[in-house]
């Protein structure tokens, strides 16, 4: 036995000094390299392996190309050959936030353990790896050590957003950075599998290293759902216990970092990445280790993470891809048109009791800042009993139309569903068709700019069935296809980061012609005279609302509203929604 563990000990030794230590690993876990030797050390992966090909899928706003690793055993290096060979293809994405870097060394060293050092062979062949190690890449070269307050490690670090100040982990929908059009572009091309986005949290302080989210809530198709609940998340949870690492859904708690007060989950929107990959009916998991711990231990508990997930792909693939597979062919399907989308969710009352691993704490009242100061006691290892409020119910629902139209002006809106990978038709010619239509009144913006936009938080709305007459070169998207999902978010109002929310249909609240108000002192009389029934309705208004009596601008916008001279587009979303499928047969489409 002695022999054995010194012949295992030498093999460590031997790999260890095999020239394929990461710039990690030399600085005794303490640092992670820049993105120069980061990309040099992905290429002379490639080089030195066939199973391995680099990558560059875009550039950053910087002029830094974004690095892509692929890992094939059966050396298929683009989305058809994969399709072909029906391999489960796992996305790994780390550096989103470029100071939450975990991921890339995590990444970098699994890669090398499998290929080069022959790791756990015949245990994830099958699995093709695409691997992205830094995201964010002008972001992680605003590096420095003061760049995550709340972390522990590594020594330095990069910064959260973009050269451009976006959080990309904001921008899946709306895409308006240069970097997430890019990644649209190469998700398009391989439609991945599995889904991988690795963070490094903060909030409360507590035992685990590693907790996750992964969607259970119907934002994704059931057999998606089901998948993740009774295929992928019981096998995880075993292995990482095993590794020493047990795991748990994202730490958030109802009140700030009180624990009593039990921990929610939530259903996440397509803004952010999870979210996202959901509604394109993906498995999406979201790595979250904690900001507490060392680095190296960080770092060890995503590499398992990352292992683990990919090694139940390697047992369980072919179930996944089957059930993709069927979830594809349902939103193509006209019974996905039958039932209603959820856009939102919300709690149902009752909760789950479950064992959290958490530290003794108090809560003492700050003599700096008055405020409540949680002082966490880690010497004080502490199981408790708490509820976990994890089920949640469609809140707001959309029923699908068979199809949108867009108008050829709003290009912004057409080119955005196209970099989803929309498909989008043309009229070929001027068409009158019958739309559906929202008008919308009382908007209201946030104050402050958020990624970028002043979203709009609240505007109330009507339905309305007009027949209108479009210009040739329309956009018409059609609902049969993958991305129905995507489509719906982005254009209907009720979606939670709707284009509407975002502020790209700003134009149609804002008023461009005015009447003067000694034009108006003429038409108004003259329109009392006109119409008995509107000068009924003037008195009425007059005696009901005092506000609007006392105001002349109030009485003149009145009358100009009710006037022929009211721009009747104002307020009036363009998106129409074509319901009737047979409809969409009688358009002349190019």
């Amino acid at each position: 036995m002695r022999y054995f563990v010194i012949i295992l000990l030498l093999a460590g030794a031997i790999s260890a000094q095999d020239g394929w230590e990461t710039d990690y690993e030399k600085s005794a876990f303490k640092e992670t390299p820049r993105y120069a030797e980061t990309v040099a050390y992905c290429q002379r992966l490639a080089e030195a392996s066939p199973f391995i090909e680099y990558q560059s899928f875009g550039t950053s706003p910087q002029g830094r190309e974004l690095p892509l690793l692929i890992v094939n055993m059966k050396k298929n290096f683009t989305p058809q050959a994969v399709r072909s060979a029906a391999q489960p293809v796992v996305y790994i994405q780390a550096g989103i936030h470029s100071g939450e870097i975990d991921g890339k060394d995590a990444g970098l060293m699994l890669i090398r353990d499998l290929v080069l050092r022959g790791k756990n062979k015949g245990q994830w062949e099958n699995v093709v790896i695409l691997f992205n190690p830094i995201f964010s890449v002008d972001g992680h070269e605003r590096f420095g050590p003061y760049n995550r307050a709340n972390q522990n490690g590594p020594e330095e670090m990069g910064w959260r957003t973009t050269a451009q100040n976006y959080n990309l982990n904001r921008d899946y929908l709306k895409a308006d950075a240069p970097e997430m059009q890019y990644f649209l572009k190469l998700y398009n091309q391989w439609e991945p599998d599995f889904f991988i986005d690795c963070h490094v949290t903060d909030g409360a302080d507590y035992q685990y290293v590693v907790t996750y989210k992964i969607d259970l809530h119907g934002v994704a198709d059931q057999r998606v759902v089901e998948w993740s609940r009774d295929v992928y998340l019981p096998v995880l949870r075993e292995k990482m216990q095993a590794e020493g690492f047990p795991v748990i859904e994202y730490v958030s708690f109802r009140k700030d970092h009180d624990l009593s007060s039990g921990m929610a989950t939530w259903a996440t929107p397509p803004r952010l990445s999870d979210g996202y990959v959901a509604l394109r009916n993906r498995p999406g998991l979201l790595i979250e280790t904690h900001m507490f711990k060392d680095y190296k231990t960080r770092v060890s508990g995503t590499y398992q993470m990352l292992w683990q997930t990919i090694r139940i792909l390697q047992n369980t693939g072919k179930d996944l891809l089957d059930r993709l597979k069927l979830s594809d062919g349902f939103t193509i399907s006209d019974e996905f048109r039958t039932r209603p989308l959820p856009m939102t969710f919300r709690y149902q009352p009752d909760s789950t009791m479950i064992d959290f691993l958490g530290f003794e704490y108090e809560v003492v009242k700050s003599d700096l800042t008055g405020g409540d100061w949680y002082r966490f006691f880690q010497d004080k290892p502490k199981t408790f009993r708490i509820p976990f409020f994890n089920k949640m119910e469609p809140e707001r629902t959309v029923q699908p139309p068979a199809a949108y139209i867009i108008p050829p002006e709003w290009s912004t809106i057409i080119e955005r569903l196209e970099l989803h990978g929309v498909h989008v038709q043309r009229l070929a010619e001027e068409t009158t068709v019958q739309v559906s239509l929202w008008q919308f009144s009382n908007p209201q913006w946030r104050n402050q700019p958020y990624e970028n936009h002043h979203t709009l938080e609240q505007v109330d709305k009507q339905k309305t069935v007009q027949v209108l007459t479009f210009p040739k070169g329309s956009a018409v998207v059609a609902m049969n296809q993958r991305t129905a999902k995507i489509i719906i978010h982005a254009l209907e109002p009720d979606g939670p980061d709707s284009f509407l929310y975002w502020g790209f249909f700003d134009p149609i609240f804002e008023q461009k012609e005015y009447i003067e108000s000694y034009v108006l002192e003429v038409q108004a009389r003259q329109m009392l005279v006109n119409s008995p029934q509107l000068k009924q309705t003037f008195a009425e208004k007059l005696a009901a609302d005092a506000e609007f009596a006392a105001s002349p601008k109030a009485i003149r916008d009145w009358f100009y509203r009710n006037s022929p001279y009211w721009d009747q587009k104002i307020n009036i979303y363009p998106v129409g929604r074509i319901e009737d499928p047979e409809m969409l047969k009688q358009l002349h489409l190019k």
